[in-house]
């Protein structure tokens, strides 16, 4: 069952290549829609094969951080999920309806201005912003539970480079994906990690830390 919508939550459909894209917008409290946002921000949920959802408790506390941020945070589900039409499609469809509704934003809040777009991401949706930040400007990218090689239960992610300024969140003790793994895909790159201890894949009693690292970092 859906968890009951917060203040200043909408539910709505954006029309995306495959049909209707379920959509959350949660606003900041103090603030309404339009020039006084600071950006949006796309947040994108874990693997819908394996029961993500737009309501994943660490997808929710991501948009919950972005609105007290100043920003529109947009949560979908990805095709196939809830009442979003399509099939999952392994990250192409999915990363192309990122981009619909990157355009479908920045239409509604700032009338097709250069509204600033970030994009945040829990595990698979982590990797979807990847794949979108390779296809347009992005302000920046939080990606947490970041998957790359090999996975728990065989997949495999060729995960592409990043902007030095993303904010990348791992557990210590991910069972998912091993911390190994992400440190290996930063090594290359000018980046850093802000790993959390004793945190397993899905931040069960620390997601809290997830918020406070993002609004520490965040310019």
């Amino acid at each position: 069952m859906r968890p009951p919508p917060r203040a200043g939550s909408e539910t709505l459909f954006v029309d995306g290549s495959a049909g209707r894209i379920e959509t959350v917008i949660d606003l900041p409290a103090s603030q309404s829609a339009g020039p006084a946002l600071r950006g949006v921000a796309l947040i994108a949920h874990p693997h819908p094969l394996f029961g993500g959802t737009l309501d994943n408790k660490v997808v929710q506390t991501l948009a919950k951080t972005f609105a007290e941020l100043g920003y529109a945070a947009i949560r979908s589900n990805f095709r196939g999920v809830g009442d979003t039409d399509g099939v999952h499609d392994h990250g192409e469809g999915e990363t192309a309806d990122m981009l619909t509704l990157a355009a479908w934003a920045r239409s509604r809040f700032a009338a097709g201005s250069d509204l600033p777009v970030a994009a945040a991401g829990f595990s698979f949706g982590a990797w979807i912003q990847t794949r979108l930040a390779e296809r347009m400007k992005l302000q920046r990218l939080v990606l947490v539970a970041l998957p790359a090689g090999f996975v728990s239960d065989g997949r495999s992610y060729t995960t592409g480079t990043v902007p030095a300024d993303s904010i990348v969140i791992h557990g210590e003790q991910d069972e998912t994906v091993p911390l190994a793994n992400v440190l290996d895909w930063a090594r290359p790159q000018p980046l850093a990690i802000s790993v959390i201890p004793g945190a397993d894949h899905f931040f069960h009693r620390k997601l809290k830390l997830i918020r406070t690292i993002i609004q520490g970092q965040w310019k």
